[in-house]
């Protein structure tokens, strides 16, 4: 495989500058990486979100319209998603796999999908169906009367609203049975728990027959904020893939 290029699925509340130290890092590898600014991950505190509030859909025509663009370029992709992201990237990849476009007589493609403790699940499961309920008495998510999320305000002075109806969108494609799989599997994450993450592993494996690629590590849900540089050498050990 030529260098591969990085593209970067962000979860739900985050901003693309949320993820700048790890972008330096892989940078500083010698890859080069582009973070999606996603369509659902909307304004700043106090402002107000364009509505409709735009769906998991709207994010997935967004990463599938940048993986054309560098498949067109002849590049070949490891297409990273965290968290929320995990359901956008998976939709994204009908037709727009290496195997796929080879068939059409095309260069380039996506040639890998990474999971950072993300969200995946079979065609007609949402987002929001993957989260575990929040434990009695904890706070909820509170949708303004556009429909946008407003409980990541509260969390880190980096986030931003997010479309409360992303949540609620059922997956269509199961990109995961198009190309190899890989997950970063974060044992600490309090979001997306560790059993979570192992069913969606022996979900892939039994959907493709194909052995997933895991990484796992005491972190939690945001691992490049406190074990940096084991995410690091995980770009690196995808780019070796």
């Amino acid at each position: 495989m030529s260098q591969p290029y990085f593209l970067f699925v962000t979860g739900s509340f985050v901003p693309p500058p949320f993820y700048d130290d790890l972008v330096e890092k892989v940078r500083a590898q010698g890859h080069e990486i582009k973070v999606l600014h996603l369509p659902t991950v909307g304004s700043a505190p106090g402002k107000p979100g364009i509505t409709p509030a735009p769906t998991m859909y709207d994010d997935a025509a967004l990463v599938a319209k940048e993986a054309k663009a560098l498949a067109d370029a002849g590049r070949e992709i490891i297409l990273v998603a965290h968290s929320y992201g995990g359901f956008p990237a998976t939709e994204s990849i009908k037709g727009l796999s290496i195997e796929a476009r080879k068939k059409e007589g095309k260069k380039g493609g996506i040639v890998r999908i990474a999971y950072k403790t993300a969200l995946v699940a079979k065609p007609g499961r949402t987002a929001g169906e993957v989260l575990p309920p929040p434990e009695e008495g904890a706070p909820r998510s509170q949708t303004d009367e556009n429909g946008w999320l407003e409980e990541g305000l509260r969390r880190h002075a980096q986030f931003a609203m997010h479309s409360g109806v992303s949540f609620t969108n059922p997956l269509t494609y199961p990109g995961y049975k198009d190309v190899p799989v890989s997950y970063f599997l974060c044992e600490d994450d309090l979001v997306v728990f560790p059993e979570i993450q192992r069913e969606e592993i022996e979900m892939i494996e039994a959907e493709t027959g194909r052995k997933v690629d895991v990484t796992s590590v005491k972190a939690g849900h945001c691992p490049h904020t406190g074990v940096l540089e084991k995410v690091a050498d995980w770009f690196r050990h995808l780019a070796l893939l």
